[in-house]
């Protein structure tokens, strides 16, 4: 069986013919990334071999082994190489940055689930700590998305200058604080509730209020709304 080619299958079942057929959405994940691959080895085709990469290292695994891992982790699977692994992370920030730029222009706040529809695929399973400011207007409508800094979360790198720059610039009304857990774990730390506090009292200063701050887990989210903690 690990011998079959993609090639030695009905037509009607092969990913290529399946996507032409009856869409992208169709397909498995193994069925795309086996297109990413296109070729497989002497004993796996293409499809086998994405069945294998998509089983990860034990810790990670599916989609989310192949978002996290680096190019050097995915050139070590047998079969995979530097010229694939560089592929399969070119189709991974482009598929990213579709995400990002296919956002609405005429979204509006009315809930946290909808900063969830609006930056978890994003945020989700980045490796570094995001922090990002979503600028609101009267009526909530989003004005844009703003990208504070990068990094572990602290009190000189999310600082309330930084934070409230774009929104005096914009003339934002209002504005939801958004950082990922690169662990997946979306539990406040002591110091994600510090620097909320210390950025909701900014804001008053400023009469730009401070809705909520939900921090992107994997694949949950908290509001500092919704726990009470804002």
């Amino acid at each position: 069986m690990s011998s079959l080619t993609i090639k030695d299958l009905p037509r009607e079942e092969r990913p290529r013919e399946r996507l032409q057929r009856y869409g992208a959405e169709v397909l498995s994940d193994a069925e795309l990334l086996a297109l990413l691959i296109r070729t497989g080895t002497v004993s796996e085709s293409a499809l086998v071999l994405a069945h294998r990469v998509l089983k990860g290292d034990g810790g990670k695994t599916g989609l989310e082994f192949v978002a996290r891992a680096g190019i050097e982790e995915l050139s070590k699977i047998k079969g995979i190489g530097p010229a694939k692994a560089v592929q399969i992370k070119a189709a991974v920030e482009l598929g990213r940055r579709i995400s990002a730029f296919c956002r609405s222009d005429d979204i509006v706040i009315s809930s946290p689930v909808d900063v969830k529809k609006l930056l978890m695929e994003e945020m989700r399973f980045l490796e570094k700590e995001h922090f990002k400011v979503i600028l609101l207007n009267v009526k909530n409508r989003v004005i844009s998305i703003e990208e504070i800094s990068i990094g572990s979360l602290n009190s000189s790198i999310v600082h309330p200058r930084e934070v409230f720059k774009p929104a005096i610039k914009r003339s934002s009304a209002a504005i939801i604080l958004v950082h990922n857990h690169p662990s997946g774990d979306p539990t406040p730390s002591r110091e994600d509730i510090e620097i909320t506090r210390r950025l909701v009292e900014a804001g008053r200063i400023l009469g730009i209020d401070v809705l909520d701050h939900v921090i992107i887990g994997n694949p949950s989210y908290v509001s500092f709304k919704e726990k009470g903690l804002l």
